[in-house]
């Protein structure tokens, strides 16, 4: 009788702690459920346009480039908004380098952006705003600056990322998006990085969480017994 008394007190207090953290995990879960991931991605916003390279005789060759550019790591040939280009990896830092004549053509600048994100995006909003980013937001998470921010006027909030040495589009971003960060915040219980799916305080509610169903199991076996005695 007495361990039945503690055992429904624990429960119940347990209950009351754990409980407003189960319920972020049922709005968060439901919400991730409802927004299909391609939409939280920004597929549906921007595209990375492709265009096929057919061979050609203009091209700088390949050890022309490791005269030019010392301890290059990798090259990689792509098209730059219809100008072919090598973009070539000294290391951790990446440059980009026309394809014919050799020149450098990064960092890219403002107007080079702009073309990179008219191609890129198939919303129906106009660019307010182009920032050059030296400190990432917490939207971008740990990926390095500084980058390009492409902001549109629409009712989404779109921004899009773009590596000023690289022409890369980095990151889509929109109040969707936002919404799933702010939720998975709560999901994973991670209040700064909002990435660490294995910390600490995500481990201990759910071990929390667990006390509380085995508590309110051994109560309802308990309570079962109970009756048949009676």
């Amino acid at each position: 009788m007495q361990s039945a008394f503690w055992v429904r007190r624990a429960h119940k207090w347990i209950g009351l702690v754990i409980g407003v953290q189960a319920l972020f995990w049922m709005i968060s879960g439901l919400y991730m459920v409802v927004v299909p991931l391609e939409v939280i991605h920004g597929d549906h916003l921007a595209h990375v346009p492709t265009e096929r390279l057919l061979p050609s005789a203009k091209r700088m060759a390949a050890s022309h480039l490791h005269e030019a550019y010392p301890g290059i790591t990798s090259i990689r040939m792509k098209n730059l908004l219809g100008t072919e280009v090598y973009e070539i990896k000294q290391g951790q830092q990446a440059i980009l380098v026309d394809a014919t004549s050799g020149e450098k053509l990064s960092p890219l600048d403002r107007d080079k952006i702009i073309a990179l994100a008219d191609a890129a995006y198939v919303g129906e909003g106009s660019i307010k705003g182009v920032e050059w980013v030296t400190k990432a937001p917490q939207e971008l998470g740990s990926r390095p600056v500084p980058l390009w921010a492409v902001h549109y006027d629409e009712p989404g909030l779109t921004t899009l990322y773009f590596s000023p040495h690289t022409g890369d589009l980095v990151a889509r971003r929109h109040e969707l998006w936002r919404w799933f960060d702010f939720l998975w915040m709560f999901h994973i219980m991670d209040y700064e990085e909002r990435e660490d799916v294995n910390n600490t305080l995500l481990r201990t509610a759910s071990i929390t969480g667990l006390l509380f169903a085995l508590s309110g199991a051994w109560l309802l076996f308990y309570s079962f017994n109970r009756r048949k005695k009676a």
